[in-house]
C-alpha cells in the first residue's frame, strides 16, 4: 500500500504538527490523512457518503476486484490507529474550512460522471455508471453501454455476472468459482490442468452492447497484465462491442446511433453512461482565491485514466510535502 512511498529517512520529531483538513475519503485522501497523521499532524478527513472509500467502493462491485476489500481493511486500519478525526456525511463549505483553524487544506473530493450531450440524456432508460455499481440503480436485461473505456468494461463485466434486478454484492476470492470459469483442472489429472476449453461460452443474464465514439479498438487503456482477461471474458458471454460510433437519441425504442453512415437503434431496457467523469475541484479553485493554503490530488487534480495506485502515491507525497 502506501508504505511503498514512504521516506523513512525523514526524522518524524523534526516535524512541526499542523493542523490539516482532508475532503474527501476516497483512496488519494485515505493515503494522504493516513500519512499525515503518521507524521505527528492532526488530521480531520470530512467525508460527504457515509463510509469511506469513494470510488474504490464502486470498484468493489465488479467481479474480480476483491483486492479493494483489503485496501479498505488496511487504510481503516490506519486511520483509526493515527487518530484522525473521521467526519462522514459531511460536506464542508469554504467557511467551514477557513474558520475550522487549519493551516492547510487538502482536496481528494474526486469525481463525478460526465454527461454527454445526447438528445434524450434524461430519458428514464439512463443510468450512470456510479448509480449502477452503488446498487442506487439496477439495469434491464437489455443493456447498452456508453462508453468502452475501463469503467465501460468493469460495468459490461458487473453487467454479466449479476441478474437484472440484483443489487451488487462484494467481489469475493472465491477459488473454486474461478476455476470453473476458466475450466481449470485442481487435481490437475487433466492434461495441461484444463477440464475444457477456457474460452467456451458461457450463459450471460444480460444481453450486452458496448459503444465507443473512436475508431480504434476498444479497450486500449486496460492494464497489459488485466486486459486480456476482461476481453477473454466478455468475450465468452458474447458482448457485443462497436467501435466509431455517432450518438443520435435516446428514447423510448433505445439508442439511436450511426456506424459508417448507417443508422442503427441499439434496443436496450437500459442504458449505462460510462463517457468519462469530470473533477469535483470547485471548493478546491475557491479556497484558492480566498487566498488559503489548499492542495489538490487524486480525481479531483486529474480525473482521466481513474487509478487508485497514482491516488494513493499523491496523497502519500501530498502528506509528506505539509
Amino acid at each position: 500500500m502506501a508504505t511503498m512511498y514512504y521516506d523513512d529517512s525523514a526524522d518524524l520529531s523534526l516535524i512541526q504538527a499542523r493542523k490539516v483538513a482532508i475532503v474527501g475519503a476516497g483512496a488519494a485522501g485515505l493515503a494522504a490523512a493516513a500519512e499525515a497523521s503518521r507524521r505527528g499532524h492532526r488530521v480531520t478527513l470530512f467525508e460527504a457518503a457515509d463510509n469511506i472509500g469513494g470510488q474504490l467502493n464502486l470498484a468493489r462491485a465488479v467481479p474480480g476486484k476483491a483486492e479493494f476489500d483489503e485496501m479498505l481493511r488496511y487504510f481503516r486500519g490506519r486511520i483509526e490507529d493515527g487518530g484522525v478525526d473521521l467526519k462522514l456525511n459531511a460536506s464542508p463549505t469554504m467557511g467551514d474550512l477557513s474558520q475550522g483553524g487549519f493551516e492547510a487544506v487538502v482536496i481528494a473530493s474526486g469525481v463525478h460522471p460526465r454527461v454527454p450531450a445526447i438528445a434524450g440524456i434524461d430519458h428514464c432508460k439512463v443510468v450512470f455508471y456510479n448509480d449502477l455499481l452503488s446498487g442506487k440503480k439496477c439495469a434491464g436485461h437489455k443493456v447498452a453501454i456508453n462508453g468502452a473505456g475501463g469503467i465501460g468494461f468493469d460495468v459490461a463485466e458487473y453487467l454479466c455476472h449479476s441478474r437484472p434486478g440484483e443489487a451488487p454484492k462484494a467481489s469475493g476470492q472465491d477459488i473454486s468459482a474461478f476455476q470453473s470459469e476458466w475450466n481449470i483442472d485442481a487435481s490437475l489429472t487433466m492434461a495441461g490442468g484444463l477440464a475444457g476449453d477456457p474460452l467456451a461460452p458461457r450463459k450471460s443474464p444480460r444481453e450486452v452492447t458496448m459503444l465507443q465514439r473512436k475508431a480504434t479498438r476498444p479497450g486500449l487503456g486496460l492494464g497489459v497484465s488485466t486486459g486480456w482477461i476482461l476481453r477473454s471474458s466478455l468475450a465468452k458471454r458474447d458482448v457485443k462491442i462497436v467501435a466509431g460510433v455517432t450518438y443520435q437519441r435516446i428514447d423510448d425504442a433505445g439508442l439511436h446511433i450511426l456506424v459508417n453512415g448507417v443508422s442503427r437503434v441499439i434496443e436496450a431496457d437500459t442504458i449505462v453512461i460510462c463517457a468519462g467523469q469530470e473533477s469535483n475541484r470547485a471548493l478546491f479553485d475557491a479556497l484558492r482565491a480566498a487566498g488559503i493554503e489548499a492542495h489538490v490530488i487524486g480525481g479531483a487534480r486529474e480525473a482521466s485514466e481513474l487509478d487508485a495506485m497514482r491516488a494513493v502515491e499523491e496523497g502519500v507525497r501530498m502528506a509528506q510535502a505539509l
